[in-house]
């Protein structure tokens, strides 16, 4: 039935390192039905976080491998699964979650009903205990806001992630065109999410951003600490994005926001430190923060640590520079892994899901699949040059 290959494919996307959680009104399937067609249910359903051609998703899903191709390309096109393209043999197609994945991918294609959808969604889409322990994104400062005095590394300063690629690539930001779609949201930038080597690819293939230069990269990074946008890459030292987000529509900051202590749920090496020696209260800070973690009071700023997360807004505009960014103590800063697949995994292991057994058996699978799945001949789909491990 209908029902049943949603019900399958929503068990399916929560066995994904960014899960997928089951709530009581049953939202999350609302959503699947709007994006995805039965027919691409069922093919969904079959693939994995392994990159696998079309005639082994074919053979799992026990369908013609025209058909399954057709579907693979379909969802593709409507940003549903990740398609990489190899140059000795036919596409490769593997899963994506939900967050950060193709919900991200809907941009500039979105319906008023699926962002309802997706709003009445959000606050089970970030489990806290499961984002403490591996976070899918981290929040670094806007490059001004650090003192030379700061011991920073490479990866925590925006400026030098950019300059590390070559290919480069701008998109709308998909929170805020989701909350502007629903008659909500805010007057910032929409264009500013940044993507960085194959991942810019990637996105300009499939027609969801624009390819830019480093000087108009550097120039967004600019216009992001000028309107107030937190910098927020995937949490790897060799990141994938760099997103620029607002607190009034990211849904990530807004689930930070809900929390009363968002200092414990981000990802961050700073905190702001005050002195209020020379304050005058001018609330120009109160209004740059995007978690509420400064109040006015009696003309002096008042600062609330548990609500920082280190975006550095406050300080670039303070103009009695009372407000300084610090590190936190080693203690309290949460390890970067080095690439986004191995926080990937990270995020999984920490929801219980694709421990060393699970993978292991995942690869055998995918191996013994590649092998028993019959050859293409047709002449538009190569077939695989060499059989490679993922």
């Amino acid at each position: 039935m209908t029902s049943d290959v949603y019900e399958r494919l929503a068990t399916h996307l929560d066995d994904l390192p960014g899960g997928f959680a089951r709530t009581e009104g049953g939202v999350e399937l609302r959503i699947l039905r709007r994006l995805f067609t039965p027919e691409e249910a069922e093919i969904a359903v079959h693939l994995t976080v392994i990159p696998e051609a079309a005639r082994v998703v074919a053979r799992r899903a026990r369908v013609p491998v025209s058909q399954a191709a057709a579907h693979l390309d379909a969802m593709d096109r409507k940003g549903l699964v990740l398609r990489t393209q190899h140059p000795h043999g036919p596409p490769r197609y593997m899963a994506l979650q939900f967050v950060v994945g193709f919900w991200e991918a809907q941009v500039n294609r979105l319906s008023r009903e699926l962002v309802q959808d997706v709003l009445d969604y959000e606050p089970a889409v970030i489990q806290p205990d499961h984002w403490r322990k591996a976070p899918q994104m981290r929040t670094i400062p806007v490059q001004r806001s650090l003192q030379v005095t700061n011991e920073v590394m490479p990866y925590e300063l925006a400026e030098q992630l950019v300059r590390e690629h070559s290919s480069l690539a701008v998109a709308n930001c998909v929170c805020r065109q989701a909350m502007r779609t629903v008659g909500q949201g805010c007057d910032k930038p929409e264009e500013t999410c940044l993507t960085l080597g194959t991942a810019a690819d990637y996105v300009v293939d499939s027609g969801r951003g624009r390819k830019i230069s480093l000087t108009e990269t550097l120039e967004i990074l600019d216009l992001a600490d000028k309107t107030g946008l937190v910098l927020q890459p995937d949490n790897a030292k060799d990141p994938l994005f760099v997103c620029t987000c607002c607190g009034c529509c990211c849904g990530v900051l807004r689930s930070f926001k809900r929390h009363p202590r968002p200092a414990s749920m981000v990802s961050s090496p700073f905190v702001t430190g005050l002195d209020d020696s020379d304050c005058h209260g001018c609330g120009i800070c109160t209004k740059r923060c995007p978690m509420d973690a400064i109040d006015v009071v009696n003309k002096k700023a008042i600062l609330n640590p548990d609500r920082c997360i280190g975006c550095g807004l406050c300080v670039t505009t303070c103009p009695a520079q009372c407000l300084t960014l610090e590190r936190k103590p080693s203690s309290e800063q949460a390890k970067v892994p080095k690439t986004h697949i191995r926080s990937a995994l990270k995020v999984a292991q920490a929801r219980g899901k694709l421990g060393i057994p699970a993978l292991i058996k995942l690869q055998l699978q995918s191996k013994l699949d590649r092998l028993l799945a019959p050859r293409t001949i047709d002449r538009s789909q190569p077939d695989e040059d060499v059989e490679q491990q993922p």
